[in-house]
C-alpha cells in the first residue's frame, strides 16, 4: 500500500518540477495553469492518503486512543482539503461547499471545517469585472449604471455580486462570473475524477465518484446565468401563491451567460437568529414557511432549488407591507424530478412519517436502495433506525440521537458510499438539499417542530391524489379521489390545530379540566 502511495507522491513531485521549468521566465499567474492546479491537488491527495495509511499502524482498533487519533487525522486532513479548495478556488470551492453540507454522511471534522468555504470565496478585481461586462454587454460600466459599488456585496465560488443603480433609479444586484472559472471548470473536474479514482485504488472503501459525476453534470448549468434567470422566473410563477416568498425580478436586457442583473433585495441570512430577534421575525414562522416552500417544490412540482445554504436564503420584513418574507437567491442549480421517481419518493416519506415499515422497505427498494434500505431510511431522515421503526413524526429528536448518527456515519462510510452509488442521480441533490435544510433548522433550533412533517404530509397527499385523478377512467372515480384527498387534508389540519391548542397554556388548562370532568 505504501508503495502505491509512493508512486502517487512521485507523480505529484514530477508535476511540480515540470511546472517550475514551464513558468521560469514567464509572467504568468500560476493559478491559471491546469498543471499547477492539478499538481497542487495531487500533492494534497498524496499527503492526506499517506497520513491515513501510516497514522494507525501501531494503534489498536476500537480503543479510546484510536478514536482520538482518528479525529485528529480527520481534522488535519479536512484542513488540508480546505486549504486546497481556497488555493485552487472556483470549482474546487464549489465541490468543497457540497462536501461541507453532507452532514450525517461525512465525519463532523470534515463538515465543520469545510463549512467555512461558504464565507471564504475568492474575489475578482474591479478591472476583471469591468472586462467581463465590457465583453458581454458591449458597453462600459459607467455607461450602463448611474453608480456601481466596487466592493462586492457578496462573493461566491463562481461569481460575485455588486450593488448598482440603473438610469431609471432602480437599485439592482449585478452578478458577474469570475472570468477564469468557465475555462478552468472542465479541467478541474477531470483532475478531481483522476484523483478520486486514485484514492479509490488505494482505499477500496472510498467510493465518492458519484460526487464528481454530479459536478460534471451540474457545473455547466450553474455557469449559464441565462439558465439561472429562467429558473428564477419559473419558480416565482410556480410558487406565486405563497405571499411570503420573494424571488428577485430579472433584468434580461442586462443579462448574459456570465452576467445576471436582478432586483436588489436585502435581508439577514436564514440561520441568523440575532438578526431575526432584532427585526421581530418569528423563527418558527420562518422554519415552517421554508418547509412549506420546499415540500411544494419537491413533492408537488418536482422542480427543486438545490442550493439552500444560508447565503442563498434571506429573511426580512417587507418594506411595503411589513410582513415577513423569505428571499430565495441563486437559482443556478435545480433538480427536475421524473414523475415516477417523485411519486415513489412521496410514498416513501408517507411511510416514514406514518411508521409504515413495509411501505418504507418497498419504496426504498424501488428507489434503488436494495438491501441497504434501513441505512437509506436513516440517511434520508437523519434519524436512528430505532426512531424510523417507531415513526419519525412521533419520536422527538434528541442530542444523543444526533451523536449516535454522526458516530454511525463514520462506522458505515463504505456502506453509505455504496448506497450513494446505487440510488438514482436525482436522489443525490435531494440528499444535499435535505442536509442544508436540516442545518438551517438546527441553527434555528426548530428541528423538533412537527410542522415540517405536517407540511410534507399535505404535499405528499396532494401529489398522490393528483396522480390518481390523472389515471382515473371515470368522473365517479375522480370524485372519490378528491373527497378522500379533502378528508385527508382536513384530518391533518385538525391534528395541527390540536397540537397548537396543546402548546397554549390556556389549552393545556382546558384539556386538564375536561379530563377531570370526564
Amino acid at each position: 500500500m505504501a508503495g502505491r502511495l509512493l508512486k502517487v507522491s512521485s507523480l505529484a513531485t514530477a508535476v511540480f518540477a515540470s511546472s517550475g521549468f514551464y513558468l521560469y521566465g514567464r509572467q504568468l499567474d500560476p493559478n491559471d495553469l491546469s498543471i499547477i492546479r492539478f499538481g497542487r491537488a495531487a500533492a494534497t491527495t498524496a499527503v492526506i492518503s499517506y497520513d491515513y495509511l501510516t497514522s494507525f499502524r501501531h494503534m489498536e482498533h476500537g480503543t479510546d486512543e484510536y478514536r482520538a487519533l482518528k479525529s485528529k487525522v480527520h481534522r488535519r486532513s479536512a484542513e488540508r482539503l480546505r486549504d486546497l479548495c481556497c488555493a485552487n478556488r472556483g470549482t474546487f470551492i464549489k465541490v468543497g461547499q457540497h462536501l461541507g453540507a453532507l452532514d450525517y454522511l461525512l465525519p463532523e471534522e470534515y463538515t465543520c471545517t469545510l463549512k467555512v468555504l461558504h464565507s471564504s470565496a475568492p474575489q475578482s478585481s474591479m478591472e476583471e469585472i469591468r472586462q467581463v461586462i465590457r465583453e458581454d454587454l458591449g458597453e462600459e460600466v459607467s455607461d450602463l449604471f448611474v453608480s456601481f459599488e466596487e466592493t462586492p456585496h457578496g462573493a461566491a465560488s463562481l461569481a460575485q455580486v455588486h450593488k448598482a443603480v440603473l438610469h431609471d433609479g432602480r437599485t439592482v444586484a449585478v452578478k458577474v462570473q469570475h472570468p477564469k472559472v468557465q475555462k478552468q471548470s472542465s479541467k478541474d473536474i477531470l483532475a478531481m475524477e483522476v484523483l478520486v479514482r486514485a484514492v479509490h485504488w488505494l482505499f477500496p472503501d472510498f467510493a465518492f465518484l458519484w460526487l464528481v459525476e454530479e459536478a460534471k453534470k451540474n457545473m455547466p448549468l450553474e455557469l449559464d446565468f441565462l439558465n439561472e434567470g429562467c429558473n428564477a422566473e419559473r419558480v416565482a410563477k410556480m410558487l406565486s401563491h405563497f405571499p411570503f416568498l420573494k424571488v428577485p425580478q430579472i433584468h434580461w436586457a442586462l443579462s448574459t451567460k456570465r452576467i445576471l442583473t436582478m432586483e436588489f433585495a436585502e435581508g439577514g441570512q436564514v440561520n441568523d437568529r440575532d438578526y431575526m430577534r432584532r427585526h421581530s421575525i418569528n423563527v418558527n414562522e420562518i422554519s415552517e414557511n421554508l418547509g412549506k416552500m420546499y415540500s411544494e417544490m419537491i413533492f408537488v412540482h418536482g422542480f427543486v432549488h438545490c442550493d439552500p445554504h444560508p447565503g442563498n436564503v434571506l429573511v426580512r420584513k417587507c418594506p411595503r407591507s411589513n410582513s415577513t418574507e423569505i428571499v430565495l437567491l441563486d437559482h443556478g442549480l435545480y433538480q427536475v424530478l421524473q414523475p415516477e421517481f417523485r411519486l415513489d419518493y412521496c410514498r416513501l416519506w408517507q411511510a416514514l412519517i406514518g411508521g409504515d415499515m413495509a411501505g418504507m422497505e418497498r419504496y426504498s427498494r424501488r428507489l434503488g436502495a436494495g438491501n441497504l434500505f434501513p441505512l437509506f431510511a436513516c440517511v434520508l431522515t437523519a434519524r436512528s433506525w430505532t426512531s424510523v421503526n417507531t415513526g419519525i413524526s412521533s419520536t422527538p429528536i434528541t442530542q444523543s440521537e444526533d451523536v449516535e448518527i454522526r458516530t454511525n456515519a463514520t462506522l458505515y462510510l463504505p456502506q453509505i458510499s455504496e448506497l450513494l452509488n446505487r440510488v438514482p442521480r436525482q436522489m443525490l441533490l435531494l440528499l444535499k438539499t435535505n442536509d442544508l435544510l436540516r442545518g438551517i433548522e438546527t441553527s434555528l433550533q426548530t428541528r423538533a417542530a412537527s410542522s415540517s412533517f405536517l407540511n410534507m404530509s399535505r404535499c405528499c397527499l396532494r401529489a398522490v391524489a393528483r396522480h390518481k385523478r390523472i389515471k382515473a377512467t371515470s368522473r365517479t372515480q375522480r370524485l372519490k379521489i378528491s373527497l378522500a384527498e379533502t378528508l385527508g387534508l382536513w384530518r391533518i389540519g385538525l391534528y395541527q390545530l390540536l397540537l397548537r391548542v396543546r402548546e397554549l397554556a390556556a389549552g393545556r388548562w382546558l384539556i386538564s379540566m375536561m379530563a377531570l370532568l370526564g
